[in-house]
């Protein structure tokens, strides 16, 4: 199988990273400093799970050529327009592009460009950062990916692209239902960054305050009312091991958009935290962590707008 990754960032970079370690075909496409850079040095990746630096191979815009039978996408949300305008080119007839973005809203948009028929569900598990050196540092243990047929089932191109990642360090086997695994990760990530970005917090500093562990619980189970009335409830298994990880004292799990306020960037806040709440008016579901969370989030924003 022929991949591209967009991008060779901490998620598009770790993954793309560990196909690259086990051989695969596999294709970044980068901007020309961080394609001269990857040439000069490789892909390094520090983690729990192995160190590795490997040689990879890189296009940049100017020299992409050819279709992809998969190209992973793991672009921010205010940046999926240009994201898509730069896969184009590699998209052939039977080319299906693997999102790896948190939420749904995306979805819409790359059916539009591509068509649904080649565009997968997806849901990345993994804590990753690219570092100044332009090192990714994998700071967990999460190391997988959710992916599979909108419609649900399996099909051929799933077992392919689950075969891609055997006997990688990414656990990968497919999913039957990726439109609940979808909905279980946009109903934590919206709770996680919801609360850290609300408290400027982490987990564990959250956690260590008297009403933080219950606010939290609060957060999670607003969000998870929305995907009830979508129809996509979240299992008992996941909300009970999500509650666990978003509660436990001493933690240091931050959510990524935090990072981006901390450091006054544009964060993925209207995809996130925006459109769980519209789907939440749209069912008549009362939501005050998320209204305020979101409100919170969105004087950033236009701060940031009128900076221009």
């Amino acid at each position: 199988m022929r991949i591209l990754v967009l991008g060779a960032g901490a998620v598009g970079g770790y993954f793309g990273g560990r196909l690259a370690e086990a051989g695969r075909d596999v294709t970044f496409l980068v901007r020309p400093p961080r394609a001269a850079l990857l040439a000069e040095r490789g892909l390094a990746v520090t983690s729990p799970l192995g160190d590795f630096c490997v040689p990879v191979q890189v296009t940049t815009a100017e020299r992409l050529a050819g279709a992809y039978d998969l190209v992973l996408l793991t672009a921010k949300h205010y940046d999926l327009d240009a994201a898509i305008a730069a896969v184009r080119p590699a998209m052939g007839r039977d080319s299906a592009v693997l999102p790896l973005l948190n939420g749904l809203i995306h979805l819409d948009r790359l059916d539009a460009a591509f068509g649904p028929e080649r565009v997968l569900g997806g849901v990345a598990y993994v804590g990753a950062v690219l570092t100044e050196a332009g090192t990714i540092r994998h700071h967990n243990r999460l190391s997988g990916i959710a992916f599979g047929e909108r419609s649900g089932g399996t099909s051929a191109r799933s077992k392919a692209i689950a075969a891609e990642f055997a006997g990688t360090q990414v656990e990968a086997p497919g999913s039957d239902n990726i439109l609940l695994d979808m909905w279980e990760k946009f109903v934590m990530i919206s709770a996680m960054a919801g609360m850290n970005c609300v408290m400027r917090g982490n987990v564990g500093e959250i956690a260590a305050t008297t009403d933080g562990a219950a606010l939290t619980t609060q957060f999670f189970d607003e969000c998870a009312a929305v995907a009830a009335a979508a129809g996509f409830a979240p299992r008992a298994a996941y909300r009970a091991q999500i509650l666990a990880m978003l509660t436990q004292k001493g933690s240091v799990n931050n959510a990524s958009m935090h990072g981006d306020l901390a450091a006054g960037r544009r964060t993925e806040a209207d995809a996130i935290l925006g459109d769980m709440l519209a789907r939440a008016r749209r069912f008549d579901l009362a939501t005050p962590l998320l209204s305020a969370a979101y409100c919170h989030l969105q004087v950033h924003e236009n701060r940031i707008a009128a900076r221009g």
